[in-house]
């Protein structure tokens, strides 16, 4: 395929994930709060789905793989088992030290819980919803289309990092945008130089450690 070609493909997919971020802002914004909480918890992951729509639609047309996107149907145990790892690690260096030190404000995202459930509905709410749909356009289709063009790791690294923080334009400010962009490049590296680490492995991670800022924010303050 032309490299014009995987350059269409990844600004579509690029921009249909911001549009579809743009969506999901929209419906937490005016919709959400207004829905018995039953529906609130069955739409949250649903709606946010919608950030990973075009690039998957993308994905069928142009007939990619998931193999290509970093995902492994081998040693699945391992890869889950190496992603939870990386996950509490992250937490640990990124959200718990703080918290210790007194910078948890700075680690925070405003959200309080009370009920084992509530976790519990974090967790997988941050692993099935924001980890694997950021994890499958950045890492995964994003990642793919930059190397494909470049035919370089340390390329399709710094750019899908950089776009993986600008996706994060509309929920932070400037310093957020830099932190998630070196936390994408950390994935990427974990990815290529961790054994069994893919990007099964990498939805996981990312799932524990949003979730964990959660249970830290309310545990410790």
């Amino acid at each position: 395929m032309s490299k014009k070609k995987e350059w269409i493909f990844l600004i579509v997919g690029f921009f249909g994930a911001m549009l579809g971020l743009y969506g999901v802002i929209a419906f937490n914004r005016f919709l959400l709060m207004s829905l018995p909480l039953v529906l609130r918890m069955v739409g949250m992951p649903i709606v946010y789905w919608l950030i990973a729509l075009i690039p998957i639609i993308v994905m069928f047309v142009n007939k990619d793989k998931l193999v290509e996107y970093g995902f492994d149907k081998e040693k699945i145990h391992l890869q889950i088992i190496v992603g939870v790892l990386i996950g509490i690690a992250m937490s640990v260096i990124l959200t718990l030290i703080p918290h210790l030190f007194g910078f948890g404000e700075y680690v925070d995202n405003g959200k309080r819980y009370e009920y084992l459930w509530q976790f519990i509905y974090e967790f997988i709410y941050c692993i099935l919803a924001v980890g694997f749909v950021e994890e499958f356009v950045f890492r995964g289709f994003v990642y793919k289309k930059i190397y494909t063009i470049s035919q370089k790791d340390v390329i399709a690294i710094v750019v899908s990092s950089a776009l993986f923080g600008v996706f994060h334009l509309f929920g932070g400010n400037f310093i957020q945008i830099i932190m998630t962009s070196f936390i994408g490049a950390f994935f990427c590296f974990c990815r290529l130089k961790i054994k069994n680490c893919s990007t099964l492995s990498l939805i996981i991670a990312h799932g524990v450690y949003d979730a964990l800022i959660t249970v830290f924010a309310s545990l410790l303050q």
